[in-house]
């Protein structure tokens, strides 16, 4: 006759052990974090009241806090944000889409993936920010042209990276799908859009960054809305306290956007964060 088994504590499944296991490190990161925004800016205000560092190059926390307070309380800030991120999103989305598609699909013909290569790497190379005064030109001084500007440096690079995700697929798992019987959409479908998913989020990434930059670039030449003509203007009237103010809003919305991806990689990579936990015994 068996002994009664003891109740022996059931190992967590691997996603929820991961998830425990990041929530443990979240306080005292966050903690360290502050702190150290606590001394950066402390010693900031210290440099600024003690004379060691010059308020009018630098300006300083407290003539921050102070011109951010007042583009709150007029609404200016919140305007001027939302027009920036609004046009950073929205060329996000459009020039991750319109890249990211094409890139992939260079994969059913390596034909028509040599043909083009070279004129990607032409494309590439040019800094982008050249054809900000044609697009301004094409597109006029509105949200449009500083949509566009945004997809002009965000579509090259999710392009580039799909393409080289899609080429390094697998060898070996396709030709096993060929000797199956799979056709090349279903082998295009199970095997390359799927190996090369965590290459193209991590463009993403990168993207949040040259969306910025289209956006703010084309608010420097022409715009009369945007945190960039904010910190614009203000440069020219030495304002240094309102470029910090500009340039802190501009790293907000850099968050936000950063957020949103990291949400989309969670939901469209949740097998990475099971195998990553298996392999790990988290």
């Amino acid at each position: 006759m068996n002994p009664p088994s003891a109740s022996v504590a059931q190992p967590l499944p691997a996603n929820r052990a991961s998830a425990a296991r990041t929530a443990g490190f979240r306080l005292p990161v966050l903690a360290t974090q502050l702190l150290i925004l606590a001394v950066m800016f402390g010693a900031w205000e210290a440099g600024v009241r003690s004379g060691a560092v010059s308020g009018f190059l630098f300006g300083s926390p407290a003539g921050v806090l102070e011109a951010a307070w007042k583009m709150i309380q007029s609404g200016e800030l919140w305007e001027h944000a939302n027009y920036t991120l609004w046009a950073s999103a929205v060329g996000f989305v459009a020039g991750t889409l319109l890249g990211t598609a094409p890139g992939l699909a260079l994969w059913y013909s390596p034909y028509a993936a040599r043909v083009i290569e070279p004129f990607l790497v032409a494309i590439n190379s040019v800094p982008k920010i050249a054809f900000a005064p044609l697009v301004i030109l094409w597109f006029g001084t509105g949200v449009i042209s500083k949509v566009a500007l945004s997809v002009s440096l965000t579509s090259i690079v999710a392009l580039l990276a799909a393409f080289q995700a899609a080429k390094d697929a697998d060898p070996d798992i396709q030709k096993m799908m060929v000797s199956l019987g799979a056709s090349r959409r279903q082998i295009f479908r199970k095997v390359v859009v799927p190996s090369a998913l965590p290459a193209i989020i991590s463009t993403f990434r990168i993207n949040i960054g040259f969306a910025l930059v289209g956006t703010v670039v084309g608010e420097f030449i022409s715009s009369k809305y945007g945190l960039g003509h904010v910190i614009f203007v203000a440069s020219s009237l030495y304002d240094l306290n309102t470029v910090w103010v500009g340039i802190f809003s501009l790293m907000l919305l850099g968050f936000v956007l950063y957020a949103g991806v990291d949400i989309a990689e969670k939901r469209l990579l949740r097998w990475k964060d099971q195998t990553y936990a298996t392999q790990f015994k988290l």
